[in-house]
């Protein structure tokens, strides 16, 4: 049976639908291939080192760039860093674990106490 909108695990409140990893459109986070931030870039201030290139091509592989910007601007400015380390933790989690994500790391975890 297919996901529908409605039902999609993939959805949170504010009406934004997060894309199943590996639906992604492929394009950079200014809408060109491998483009740099415009200004005033949502992602600007979170994504801008070469490890955060990686991380941002996670998050966009994973939830899209549209979903992840919706998100980030329904957050508190100085919240949002802890968002982004949220978002791309998850999104590198469910690129090793495509059923789990991060919950896998949890398993593990409990594993190893007992």
């Amino acid at each position: 049976m297919p996901l529908t909108d409605e039902f999609s695990p993939f959805s949170f409140g504010w009406g934004i639908k997060v894309r199943p990893y590996g639906r992604s459109s492929g394009v950079g986070s200014s809408g060109r291939e491998g483009g740099k931030c415009v200004v005033g870039c949502i992602f600007a201030p979170y994504f801008d080192s070469e490890q955060g290139a990686a991380h941002f091509a996670a998050v966009h592989k994973v939830f899209g760039a549209s979903n992840v910007s919706k998100l980030l601007l329904h957050i508190p400015v100085h919240k949002r860093l802890d968002a982004v380390v949220t978002i791309c933790y998850e999104a590198q989690a469910r690129l090793r674990d495509p059923v789990y994500g991060c919950v896998a790391h949890i398993f593990a975890l409990q594993q190893q106490v007992g």
